[in-house]
């Protein structure tokens, strides 16, 4: 039984700011793994490549990270642009890889399930129903947003959200997710639709101007943690999360928690590529920043 399990697909990335131009890897899984792996938690991942691109399995293992890697046709192969806001960004979707299956997940065991979709078709809600029978479910909600047209990434509604969203006990989406599956543009609001539509705790992120969770009726207001300069914002949300379940599943109540994930985002912006810090890296950031 491990305390956390992340699914999700290790991605081909292609990263452009108004600076500079890298490859690298990338998605939920590969951030959010690098993140949680610096943090004392049990922890296993579940991904899925194509053949040339083991090596990024193989460079995660070598980290410690223990992962169980299932076949696909394809890796998925993004490319993220970002202006001078890095707030935003515009993406392409150059391959699709397979689908996770119930029968791939059946063996694994745990606690808590973040999943990390980055495409509609990623991850089936009956796999969701599934998991939730055996542990809380955290989503990402991204991946049910994003439609591929012609390569380019469009954003749409999740048919299916309503049916899905009642088996998920922890939801992070950013303010235009939260718009585009409520309808409506006020954080407040579209916090208590989640809510009422099953989530247990409704994690809204605002770029810069920092998150707000909702939960029991409650609102946490979590301040940004300002970067001493930014560089990268590419995975930021999936360090913040991997920070905020690290926290909850220790115990801490969803203000501490929520610090210490904003902290953890803030600290990763200020370099490319995923989280390298360790725990107290993150509170010493916290406790200088007074976040």
């Amino acid at each position: 039984m491990f305390d956390i399990c992340c699914i999700g697909h290790i991605t081909l990335d292609k990263v452009v700011t108004s600076h500079s131009k890298k490859y690298m890897a990338g998605g939920t899984s590969f951030y959010f793994s690098n993140a949680i792996n610096q943090m004392d938690v049990s922890y296993t991942l579940v991904t899925a490549v194509a053949l040339s691109e083991m090596h990024y399995v193989k460079d995660l293992r070598s980290k410690g990270i223990e992962v169980k890697a299932l076949p696909s046709t394809y890796t998925v192969y993004f490319e993220n642009t970002y202006g001078i806001d890095q707030d935003h960004r515009t993406q392409r979707v150059l391959q699709e890889a397979d689908p996770f299956t119930i029968e791939q997940l059946k063996d694994i065991e745990a606690k808590i399930f973040h999943l990390g979709p980055l495409l509609a078709g990623d991850i089936p809600v009956d796999l969701i129903k599934d998991l939730s029978t055996r542990g809380q479910v955290s989503l990402d909600a991204q991946g049910y947003l994003r439609d591929v047209k012609h390569q380019k990434v469009h954003p749409i509604d999740w048919v299916a959200k309503q049916e899905a969203l009642a088996y998920i006990h922890t939801l992070k989406v950013n303010d235009h997710e939260m718009e585009v599956l409520t309808g409506v543009k006020d954080i407040k609001e579209g916090a208590k639709i989640l809510a009422d539509w099953g989530v247990k705790e409704v994690a809204i992120t605002l770029g810069s101007k920092g998150s707000v969770i909702y939960a029991d009726d409650i609102f946490y207001t979590i301040p940004v943690c300002k970067p001493l300069r930014v560089v990268d914002a590419t995975g930021c949300g999936d360090t913040y999360m991997a920070g905020y379940l690290y926290k909850r599943i220790k115990g801490a109540g969803i203000q501490e928690a929520g610090e210490f994930a904003s902290a953890m985002a803030g600290l990763k912006i200020q370099s490319s590529g995923p989280f390298t810090g360790t725990e107290e890296d993150v509170i010493a950031f916290l406790n200088e920043k007074k976040c």
